[in-house]
């Protein structure tokens, strides 16, 4: 019912936004306020979409999952870089590509949180409910901790750079399900 709702309301901006192009086209002395007071009211319904293809796929847990995977295998990716480093005759191919796994797996945090969190998942809060702008702005500082500290480990191979990443994960995760209704 929700999805078939919020189909039906792009269907309405979608064509609303046709007819405003093709008047716009003609004479732009001719658009009315009114039709920016509808966008403006379409636009402000709290269940219009939060994802760029509102499909209903995704799921919050396994984003979260995926980050800790990164996470996991950059570390690794660290070791055996200071592992193969150390070696009397360097592996220049396997170390290369441990580098490159690092940087790899680096993006895809960012890109998760990023282009998952930042611009679908979390909602932009008013000052209003001091309560939610609080915990809106937690998330904020903690996602950019973690996009932060995902550029550190493409840096270096400093290792307590994954201990603060985790931290900050495990921190972003607790305030984000603290009352989070876990659906897409």
């Amino acid at each position: 019912m929700k999805n078939t709702k919020q189909f039906l309301i792009g269907i309405i901006i979608f064509s609303f936004l046709a007819v405003v192009s093709l008047q716009a086209q003609t004479s732009l002395s001719s658009f009315d306020n009114d039709k920016y007071k509808l966008i403006e009211q379409i636009s402000s319904e709290e269940e219009l979409f939060h994802c760029e293809v509102p499909c209903g796929i995704y799921n919050d847990e396994v984003r979260i999952t995926l980050i800790k995977e990164h996470i996991a295998t950059i570390e690794k990716s660290m070791t055996l870089i200071s592992e193969l480093s150390k070696e009397e005759k360097t592996n220049y191919n396997q170390l290369v590509r441990w580098i490159t796994t690092k940087e790899k797996h680096a993006n895809k945090i960012q890109e998760i949180v990023s282009q998952y969190f930042l611009h679908q998942r979390i909602k932009i809060t008013k000052l209003d409910d001091k309560k939610a702008y609080e915990k809106y702005h937690k998330q904020l500082e903690l996602l950019h901790h973690i996009s932060v500290n995902a550029m550190k480990t493409k840096q270096s191979i400093d290792l307590s750079v994954i201990k603060t990443i985790q931290g900050k994960v495990e921190d972003f995760e607790h305030i984000y399900f603290a009352d989070h209704d876990h659906k897409h």
